[in-house]
Order: C-alpha cells, then structure tokens, then sequence
C-alpha cells in the first residue's frame, strides 16, 4: 500500500472519529441529564432528570411468582397534577417490553404518562393478559394520590398489540366476566375514557374464521394468545375481539394506521370504525400516507396535534 493511500486512510479515519463524537455529543445534549436515583413506592427507583420525574418499575401486581410493573413518566412541574395516559406495548402478545413507551412525548405536554409491562402469551393466554392490564389501571387509580397523577379519567393508548388491548380497555369497560382480580383494589373502575390504537387488530374473529390457514398454526401469535386454534376457539376469539364489545357507553377512539402497512391493518381499523358509527359513537380512523408498522409518522406535528386535542377534550384539559 503506497504512503498516499495510506495517508488517505488515516484521514478519513480521523474524519469518522469527529463525526461519531459529534453524533454522542448531540445525543448527550439532547438526553435528559439524571439528577438523581432514589427508592420509591412499591419497589420501584425514582429517577430525577432535568425534564421528568420516573418511577421505574413500580410493582402492581405478583401472580404465581411473577412481578408486574409499569413505569410512570411524571413532567417535572410544579402546580396541578397532571391528567394519565396509560400505554401498552406491542409485540404480538408474545415479546416487547414497558420500555418501549410510544408516547413518552407527551410528558412535554404536560401529561404523565404510565407504560405497562404485562404476561406474554407463553406465559398467559386471553383473557388473563387483559386482566393484567385491567389491573394496572385499578392500582394506577388506587395509587394516583401517591405517585403525582389525576386518575379520575385516564386514557390508554397501545401499539399493535398493545392497541389491542388498550381498545379492549375502551370497549370492555363494565364487562364482568373479563375484568379479572389481577392486584386487587376492585373497589376501583377500570373503566377508561378514551382509547388509542396504532396499527392494532381489532377483529380477532374476522381473521380466524377468513384465514384458518394462517393463524390455526402453532406459531401463529393468534393461536399462542388463545392457546390452540383459532377456528376452534370461535367464542373465545370473538370475546377477544374489540368490535364484539362495542356497546352504546363506550369512550371515543382514535386509530392510526399507515397507509404502506399490510391491508390487514387498515381494514382492521375500518371495521372498528364502522362498528363505533353504527353505534353512534365518536371514532376518528387516520390512514397516513406512506407510513409503515410504526415509525415517527405517528408522533409527527399532524398526529401530535390530533392526539392533544382529543386529550384534552376528553380529559377535562391539561393543568
């Protein structure tokens, strides 16, 4: 190798040096700097940053030895306690994590935000995963005073499969055969006063009963979230269905979706919306052009306006 290309080398090593240390200097200005880490209540690490206060992994439930946390991103203001939007992860029922929190922006609006870990389908079948989430909503009720919240109307908002089960939350609202006594505190609602969904099945039973060949194979994550086959399971599928629970009391909803997803989804949220106007009730259904299975479209200027605005409609305002 001649001394002009080695030279050549070495300077455009030095070159990629200075731009991957710009790049971390970047990401450490724009990160959040922690003040402080401190015990907090039911097990859980208080984190002090310069924007938030978070209560990692507070407890809300133990079944058959499992712990259930979520997390709580509370805006580091002084005044009023912030109104709650709860956030369920996706993962096709089966893999994600609480720490993947879609809506973690909100807290700059003055939201406190509470991202929920629950049993995967290995673990839990339906409706025992919606039981968890119910009992999430109870505790974060029973605990508002305590962690800084208001809780007396709460939001709940899921990506995927985590949409599921936050429209679930929406429309199974008095439905007593799937509440489940998930950490207790039943003397609280888990009734919620607005839904929104990303990209997340809503018609369970359309799918298995028009495609058996997909979703009655094992490794489909409809059959591991039911525990056999769909087709088989034609009551239970329809029970974890959101459409069958759409009844006359039921929140508003919001459905994002984009419009490059698979067909699926969009027809997915279609039947939900024509399912909320049949009943005569509030569902906005979004279909943003070019946009995948997620992706920064779904918190852009558009959506983060629309989404504020029906917050703040429904949730009686930010303090």
């Amino acid at each position: 190798m001649g001394f002009h290309l080695r030279f050549y080398l070495a300077l455009c090593r030095s070159d990629l040096m200075i731009l991957a240390r710009l790049v971390l200097l970047c990401l450490l200005v724009q990160a959040p700097v922690v003040e402080a880490l401190e015990p907090g209540p039911e097990g859980s690490i208080v984190e002090q940053t310069t924007v938030e206060k978070i209560y990692r992994g507070v407890v809300f439930a133990e079944v058959d030895d499992i712990q259930l946390s979520l997390d709580v991103y509370l805006p580091k203001k002084k005044g009023s306690r912030p109104h709650l939007v709860v956030f369920f992860h996706g993962g096709s029922w089966r893999s994600g994590s609480k720490e993947s929190c879609q809506v973690r922006w909100l807290v700059r609006h003055g939201y406190a935000v509470a991202s929920v870990g629950y049993r995967k389908s290995h673990a839990a079948k339906f409706p025992v995963i919606l039981h968890d989430c119910k009992g999430a909503i109870r505790f974060l009720r029973a605990r508002a005073d305590a962690l800084g919240f208001q809780a007396e109307r709460v939001a709940v908002a899921g990506a995927s499969a985590g949409g599921h089960l936050a429209l679930l939350l929406a429309t199974t609202g008095g439905v007593e055969e799937l509440e489940g006594s998930v950490g207790g505190h039943l003397e609280y609602s888990s009734r919620v006063q607005l839904g929104l969904g990303m990209y997340s099945p809503t018609d369970l039973h359309h799918d298995a009963i028009t495609a058996p060949d997909r979703w009655d194979k094992p490794a489909s994550s409809l059959f591991q979230l039911l525990g056999g086959k769909p087709s088989e399971k034609v009551a239970l599928v329809r029970k974890a269905s959101v459409t069958s629970h759409i009844t006359s009391d039921d929140p508003p909803v919001l459905f994002l979706v984009g419009g490059a997803d698979q067909p699926e989804r969009i027809e997915h949220g279609k039947r939900l919306k024509a399912a909320y106007d049949k009943a005569g009730l509030q569902a906005v259904l979004q279909i943003i052009p070019g946009a995948g299975h997620g992706g920064p479209e779904f918190r852009d200027e558009q959506r983060a306006a629309l989404i504020l605005e029906m917050l703040d409609e429904e949730l009686a305002g930010r303090p």
